[in-house]
């Protein structure tokens, strides 16, 4: 065999174990991504019944007009919130908190798994737990409207109170996620350590009870 031939030969096996390691990394991101489908469905369903049924249990049950505003502006702000993070975590780069980790900075193997998993961090803040507080602020709003016309406390008949409680959840909603995105874009890198922060309570309780046991 000559030389050339041989050199074939090789560059034919490398090829070959090359495309046999793409198709099985391109087989375990197929699963995880059909995984992480699931795992979005089960979490929108659950969480979107919870919020459904706090929101609207709560709104029915108040007496003050004024409380269930401030609950309708908390499920607002919740969405707000998440929205930022979501972004803030595609934003943020992660060679800050590599060198924070090795200093045993407290939240900072927190916040190098939130943006090692950024793609699942932004999808669950953005998509699952944003578009339910947008989904469920206009049901609450819903249940205000009829709640205020029952109550007759208001002089707007029920389909101008209709259109003016929908335009300024909209509005609400749409201007804090407007400006929530430039805090995120801006200062990407304190939001993923506070959430990371918030987040390291749990891991804290969790080694506690562990401990307890």
């Amino acid at each position: 065999m000559s030389k050339d031939d041989s050199d074939v030969n090789s560059n034919n096996n490398n090829r070959n174990s090359k495309n046999h390691k793409n198709g099985k990394n391109g087989r375990k991101s197929n699963r995880k991504t059909n995984l992480w489908s699931v795992k979005v469905f089960i979490l929108t369903f659950v969480i979107a019944c919870v919020f459904s049924f706090v929101s609207e249990a709560t709104i029915r049950n108040l007496n003050s007009l004024l409380l269930a505003v401030i609950t309708l502006f908390v499920i607002i702000f919740i969405g707000i919130v998440f929205d930022i993070i979501g972004i803030a975590v595609t934003s943020a780069e992660e060679t800050p908190f590599i060198s924070m980790a090795s200093k045993k900075i407290h939240g900072a193997k927190e916040a190098i798994h939130l943006l090692r998993n950024a793609d699942q961090v932004s999808s669950f803040c953005n998509d699952v737990v944003g578009d339910i507080c947008g989904i469920v602020s206009g049901a609450a709003g819903s249940v205000f409207i009829m709640k205020s016309a029952l109550a007759q406390s208001l002089l707007f008949e029920e389909s101008l109170l209709s259109i003016i409680i929908s335009s300024l959840i909209a509005a609400l909603t749409v201007g804090g996620k407007a400006i929530g995105k430039s805090i995120a874009i801006n200062k990407s890198h304190e939001v993923v350590y506070y959430t990371a922060i918030f987040l390291s309570l749990f891991r804290c309780k969790n080694r506690n009870a562990k401990n307890k046991k």
